[in-house]
């Protein structure tokens, strides 16, 4: 299988090289030449599979045999091993045909783990075999961090840059990443916001000269297709619990960097039934403003109660787009020029085309902390802040009560204490058993201005 670039003036990769790769050398990203298909049938026959059994059925067509399947097979085990429930993502009701998909039950409970975990295992099995070493550089809204870190922490051949935005992750996120005291982890506080971070590090994949020689940098955000493939799994995994594919089901799913809702996309057009996508987002709203009245346009970013979507430049959506407009990479580039100018506008085609899969919603900080109260008198189940404008999501757009409807529930409570105890009558959720001292431990990290120069330097001189 090759994989192409969304802006179609970067050479076509194979598997291994396009984990390496990251970012496209004419600034776009990497999706796969052809989608594989699944025949109902085929889908139907996978019921009752484990989850790592799943993941090789739908990683494997990636691959394409550049990994042998016994290798591939205990990659995918050693991922999900430390996981903390044994359905891997167990469901949950919490209304009338209405579940939440706990995709928490990792190591450092967000549904980041699914794909960095396996991503970590990945890399190292493919930078063992060539005997390179590499340069991680990641940017963080408060989850990818931590899981990329717990991902790569034993890579010998790793050494990982992490930028989060100074003082915009809860404290819970931040000493998940800078508690982590091993030699090859490096934490960097930007003094800026996530876009801030997230535009160096694709500044940096661009222009890699400020690396030692021999060195390169390697992705851990979602522009990598290696994190966008682990997460299609889950969709195919929560469907055949809930009757797919005889039957269709529907994905609200808490929306920042566009990442997660893609591979439920994804999933649809590789054969699973999926009836409606809901795009859930706060008052960060550039998706929700797009799909409902074509207002693609940068506005000031808010800072929210659910930090993690609190993005105003969605990368994977130039995924998406690249479909919307027939795979034509000369219109995305215009399309992401124009954008760089302050707005987009999408054709009229375009719009309706992905109106036809996706709908969406916007719910401000008293209507997520109002949700996670609801929920919690009418189960005694606890939303951390992101899933719970998931949920208000789904019940405001849901279209048919008779289709399961799964909402992605993206992080653990205990990940935002001082956000679920604003709602009024619950407590500060506690923390898992192997993270209780977590307010104890030292933490290391360090400082930076938001200047692409100093940052390049800093990281140029840990790497001599």
């Amino acid at each position: 299988m090759k994989f192409i670039s969304t802006r179609g003036d970067a050479p076509s990769l194979n598997f291994e090289e396009v984990v390496l790769a990251g970012l496209a050398a004419d600034g776009g990203l990497y999706v796969p030449e052809t989608l594989p298909k699944f025949s109902k049938d085929e889908i139907a026959s996978w019921s009752g599979l484990s989850y790592q059994e799943l993941a090789f059925n739908i990683i494997s067509p990636f691959v394409d045999g550049e990994i042998a399947d016994a290798d591939l097979k205990t990659i995918i085990a050693k991922a999900y091993q430390t996981f903390r429930h044994g359905a891997i993502a167990p469901l949950v009701q919490t209304g009338r045909n209405e579940w939440v998909l706990e995709l928490f039950q990792g190591p450092t409970l967000a549904f980041k783990d699914f794909a960095l975990q396996f991503l970590g295992h990945l890399l190292d099995y493919i930078l063992d075999k060539r005997q390179q070493k590499v340069a991680v550089l990641g940017a963080t809204s408060g989850d990818t961090g931590s899981a990329a870190i717990e991902g790569c922490r034993r890579c010998e051949n790793i050494d990982i840059f992490i930028l989060h935005p100074h003082n915009r992750v809860s404290e819970v996120q931040r000493r998940q990443m800078t508690t982590v005291l091993a030699d090859n982890v490096v934490n960097v506080a930007l003094e800026g916001n996530f876009d801030d971070c997230q535009n160096m590090v694709k500044a940096s994949f661009r222009d890699q000269s400020f690396l030692p020689e021999g060195r390169q940098l390697v992705a851990v955000n979602s522009i990598n297709w290696a994190r966008i493939m682990a997460q299609i799994v889950y969709y195919f995994y929560s469907a055949l619990s809930l009757g797919g594919p005889h039957k269709k089901v529907s994905f609200s799913v808490p929306t920042g960097n566009f990442g997660d809702i893609y591979a439920g996309y994804l999933a649809m057009q590789m054969g699973l039934p999926i009836e409606q996508l809901i795009i859930a987002t706060n008052q960060n709203d550039i998706l929700h403003r797009c799909i409902s009245d074509n207002d693609h346009s940068r506005k000031s970013l808010s800072q929210s109660l659910a930090p993690s979507m609190d993005i105003m430049v969605s990368s994977n959506f130039e995924r998406l787009l690249f479909d919307l407009y027939g795979r034509d990479g000369t219109e995305i580039k215009r399309l992401m020029n124009e954008f760089e100018s302050g707005a987009m506008v999408l054709s009229d085609q375009a719009l309706t085309d992905a109106r036809k899969v996706f709908s969406s919603y916007r719910l401000d900080d008293q209507g997520m902390l109002s949700t996670i109260q609801q929920v919690f008198e009418s189960t005694g189940y606890v939303l951390d802040p992101h899933t719970a404008i998931g949920v208000a999501a789904a019940r405001e757009n849901r279209k048919n009560d008779s289709t399961p409807l799964v909402c992605l529930a993206t992080a653990h409570p205990a990940k935002f204490p001082e956000a679920v105890m604003k709602a009024e009558g619950l407590l500060e959720p506690d923390l898992p058993v192997h993270m209780q001292d977590l307010f104890s431990r030292e933490e290391r990290c360090v400082t930076l201005s938001n200047d692409l120069t100093a940052v390049h330097q800093f990281i140029n001189q840990r790497l001599s």
